[in-house]
């Protein structure tokens, strides 16, 4: 069964803006709640072929991955799929325009589960969706700072 959750916000900040802080993986740890730290593979700057690797506390699991980027029009999109890590996933940001000033923000995760991990999918899709949430909005009040 495939996971295929999509969640999206509007931050009161233009997009450049948004996306450059939101696609540079040092900013990672303060936004998103699960991720503990992270390390470069490959050299920055941020680039199609570029490696992170990730460290984070989901579902009370420890889980070690490495996101390679596939494509990336910056202030526009990113898209990063796991190059090892403990199931096949694909996370896409795109930054787009909505009222003046203000950016939608889209975050997508896409996977396709293997062993336990496939017969928990409904669950696990379920807590990405509520941790995606969460993540938009810590990002929201980091950007929109006074």
């Amino acid at each position: 069964m495939t996971v295929d959750v999509q969640t999206e916000i509007i931050i009161r900040r233009l997009p450049d803006v948004v996306a450059a802080y939101a696609a540079d993986p040092a900013n990672a740890p303060e936004w998103y709640e699960n991720i503990r730290s992270v390390e470069w593979k490959t050299d920055p700057p941020l680039r199609v072929g570029s490696q992170v690797a990730f460290s984070a506390q989901f579902l009370r699991r420890r889980l070690r991955y490495t996101y390679e980027l596939t494509d990336y029009a910056p202030g526009e999109r990113l898209t990063m799929r796991t190059a090892e890590g403990p199931f096949p996933m694909e996370t896409t940001y795109v930054w787009t325009a909505a009222d003046v000033g203000s950016t939608r923000m889209t975050l997508r995760n896409r996977g396709e589960p293997s062993g336990f991990s496939k017969l928990a999918a409904p669950l696990l899709a379920a807590a990405m969706r509520r941790a995606n949430r969460k993540d938009l909005e810590k990002l929201k009040s980091i950007l929109e700072r006074p």
